[in-house]
């Protein structure tokens, strides 16, 4: 009787999900063990549903890695939630035979990996494979997560067309873009796009005003106008809005909650209320701009991997097979600086919150200096004599009127 390995999909979609199956079903296959399949992530464990288990063999996996998607699909469960049927997922576990498991995903999968490890002492192994296209797991060296890049490359892609319409068209466009913890992917497209001006939470403090998001961008509009030039693309991160007081937010927007019950950030029209702040502003100054809101994420999360990420896939899933065979568990895999790398579950833990370890974006870095300085927004200098005086003349105010107005938005820029 042969070993069987398992292998599950949690959380969103991410480029490169298939990678990591092929070439962990290959390896596998390879050392005579067999794989099995877990279709749909851990709601089916849950339900004790036996039937989740697809029998994998080589033919079934050895083209799929330039594909999008999962061919195990995906689901959502928070763990809060599981905790009362959570003996009915490790037997079903058992009951499918399954010695070895390969998670793959983000940080709530994360979670369940090492919920899994511990209950199962020993009796199975587990080992993480990290995939989001947030880029929001603290991996070694600042290395990406699988998903990461193709998501970038692709969001690149369609801010550069829509780059172009606003420059044909003379108008603004804010696209808001997935990050619900960090603003990784919304600062890679805006810096490798070349975008007006992106915005994300990592630069604000909590408990956010609307207005003073919105007063960043209508002085970023003010800015290009006194420059000649009618038009520019905002990129701002989903995560903004958790920045956001949540009765104010409700005022203006219906907030939608995922499975897990958290409020789906992906859902709230960020861009469409900023919109509507913004114009009414510029109104009120006498200047007429077209703005366009638009949502892009899901476009991102199945598409095709590029070279980059398939490539990177296949060293993951023959990294996670090799670790669990020389006897490895409780582990999340990695690649950096040539090499695989087992990262125990017990450092990526917050232990004072039970919850994973989220890297976010370092404001102080110099990859955030760099993006700041392509930015077109207000900043110190704007309210010094030489600059102002355009600025304020644009705005239809005085120069004290307009220092009054927006001044507070640099205070605390870093």
């Amino acid at each position: 009787m042969r070993e069987i390995i398992g292998i599950i999909v949690g959380g969103g979609p991410a480029p490169g999900i298939n990678g990591v199956i092929s070439s962990a079903t290959i390896e596998a296959i390879n050392h005579g063990k067999a794989v099995v399949g877990i279709r749909g992530g851990f709601k089916a464990l849950f339900d004790g549903d036996m039937g989740c288990a697809v029998p994998l063999t080589i033919d079934d996996v050895s083209r799929i890695h330039t594909k999008g998607g999962s061919i195990l699909r995906t689901s959502r469960d928070y763990p809060d939630k599981a905790k009362e049927k959570f003996k009915v997922l490790m037997t079903t576990l058992k009951q499918m035979g399954i010695k070895y498991l390969i998670t793959i995903g983000g940080d709530g999968t994360l979670f369940m990996a090492n919920w899994i490890e511990k209950e199962a002492r020993g009796a199975v192994n587990v080992v993480h494979v990290p995939k989001t296209i947030d880029n929001d797991i603290p991996l070694p060296g600042g290395a990406p997560t699988f998903g990461y890049e193709t998501a970038r490359h692709w969001g690149v892609e369609i801010v550069e067309n829509i780059m172009e319409d606003a420059k044909t068209a003379g108008r603004w466009y804010f696209i808001t873009t997935m990050g619900r913890h960090a603003g990784h992917l919304a600062l890679g497209i805006g810096k490798a796009a070349g975008a007006t001006i992106t915005l994300i939470s990592e630069e604000f403090e909590e408990r956010l005003s609307f207005k003073k998001v919105a007063d960043i961008l209508t002085g970023a509009i003010i800015k290009r106008l006194s420059m000649g030039r009618d038009h520019g693309v905002a990129i701002l991160a989903e995560g903004v809005s958790e920045k956001f007081d949540i009765e104010e937010l409700s005022s203006y927007e219906q907030l939608e909650k995922d499975e897990t019950g958290r409020i789906r950030l992906s859902e709230i029209q960020l861009g469409r209320v900023l919109k509507n702040f913004v114009i009414k502003t510029l109104d009120s100054m006498g200047i007429k701009v077209t703005i366009v809101d638009k949502n892009i994420g899901y476009e991102l999360r199945a598409a095709d991997p590029i070279p980059f990420d398939t490539e990177y896939t296949r060293n993951l899933g023959y990294g996670a097979i090799r670790y669990l065979l020389r006897g490895g568990t409780g582990a999340m895999i990695t690649f950096y600086e040539g090499y695989l790398r087992p990262l125990p579950f017990v450092e990526l833990i917050d232990y004072s919150t039970g919850k994973v370890k989220i890297k976010r974006v370092d404001i102080t870095s110099e990859t955030y200096e760099v993006g700041m300085k392509y930015m077109i927004r207000l900043d110190k200098e704007d309210f010094e004599a030489g600059r102002i005086e355009s600025l304020a003349k644009t705005a239809n105010m005085s120069q004290e009127e307009f220092k009054a107005r927006f001044g507070y938005v640099v205070e605390e820029s870093p």
